[in-house]
């Protein structure tokens, strides 16, 4: 990546743009005003002492913006990797930007007006009424938009082995995270009333919540810590392409320094090795919120759980490292 010293006339400065100039349009504006978003949200939280469910009206929209910003961003890079597909893996990908705007848009004007966007079932309300369908729809056309970018990603290589790696096992777990919210919306209902920001009574059809579906108390993301929470393996899988993406980058710089690392089926290998173990990660606090419980208060089965996919994974990482240093030394 070209230096913030570098003059914007240089050949890598020349080359750097022009390589920002082919990212998705689309998706890097969605990125740019999620992250816009983000902001007004934190002031919003400063100066509005309206409380919705045990927190800020305006942490969700600002959770939400945050984690389309980087995915969208993310997506926007990943495009430009395709070599099969672009044209529908592009229009698709404005679709994906659309639908991420009016997702978080109808969310964002929910806790403006200090009420409840998802699983809010109140009849008498016509915003509301009038929203529900672009929130229902809008997470299928985003779920459904992603399985047509992973498709394109799956057929085709996108770069060296350890890099094509990251993507393609990031794009699974990124999947399988938008497609758990709908798991737990259609096999468990928790109807019940609940008050707004506002003090009336609002009626759900749904909750995050296993054991306690509307349970909170976490630090920062306001997961449950009474009870299961579907948000953290949603979160955890939904971002795990960045995951990915770093540890590839990191492995990248440091082969200048080790020579092991410079032979990219070794990279491909340990990325692989921690895909894998994110993946029994993400595994785990499915099941853990399954069974009704916080991810800050695991019992004996779920660190068992926990300690044999830490296990496995550094059993492999180890293997895979030792294997590399030794096939550099008999070179």
């Amino acid at each position: 990546m070209t230096s913030l010293l570098e003059p914007a006339n240089s050949p890598r400065g020349t080359a750097w743009r022009a390589a920002w100039c082919t990212w998705h349009r689309p998706l890097l504006i969605c990125a740019a005003l999620m992250t816009a978003l983000m902001l007004v949200c934190a002031v919003g939280t400063a100066v509005d002492s309206r409380i919705l469910l045990g927190e800020s009206v305006w942490v969700k929209p600002m959770k939400f913006g945050f984690a389309f910003a980087l995915y969208t961003g993310t997506l926007a890079w990943l495009l430009t990797k395709l070599n099969k597909g672009r044209r529908l893996a592009r229009w698709v990908g404005t679709v994906f930007a659309l639908a991420v705007a009016a997702e978080v848009g109808a969310i964002t004007l929910q806790a403006a007006r200090g009420t409840f966007s998802h699983f809010n079932a109140d009849r008498s309300d016509p915003v509301t009424l009038a929203l529900v369908p672009v929130l229902t729809f809008g997470v299928l056309v985003i779920t459904i938009a992603q399985l047509i970018v992973a498709t394109a990603v799956l057929v085709q290589r996108t770069g060296g082995p350890d890099l094509n790696r990251a993507i393609r096992a990031g794009l699974g777990l990124a999947t399988a995270g938008m497609l758990i919210p709908i798991y737990w919306m259609v096999t468990v209902t928790h109807p019940r009333t609940v008050t707004d920001a506002n003090g009336a009574d609002v009626p759900m059809y749904q909750g995050h919540g296993i054991g306690d579906p509307d349970g909170h108390g976490m630090f920062l993301t306001n997961w449950s810590a009474t009870g299961g929470d579907f948000r953290v393996p949603h979160f955890f899988a939904l971002h795990g392409i960045q995951v990915l993406l770093l540890l590839t980058v990191a492995l990248t710089a440091l082969s200048a320094r080790h020579a092991w690392l410079r032979d990219e089926r070794a990279r491909a290998r340990l990325v692989g090795s921690i895909a894998l173990g994110y993946g029994g990660l993400v595994a785990v606090v499915t099941w853990q919120a399954a069974r009704g419980q916080s991810l800050i208060h695991p019992d004996t089965a779920t660190l068992t759980a926990f300690g044999a996919v830490l296990l496995l994974t550094a059993a492999a990482t180890v293997r895979i490292v030792v294997g590399a240093r030794r096939a550099v030394a008999a070179s």
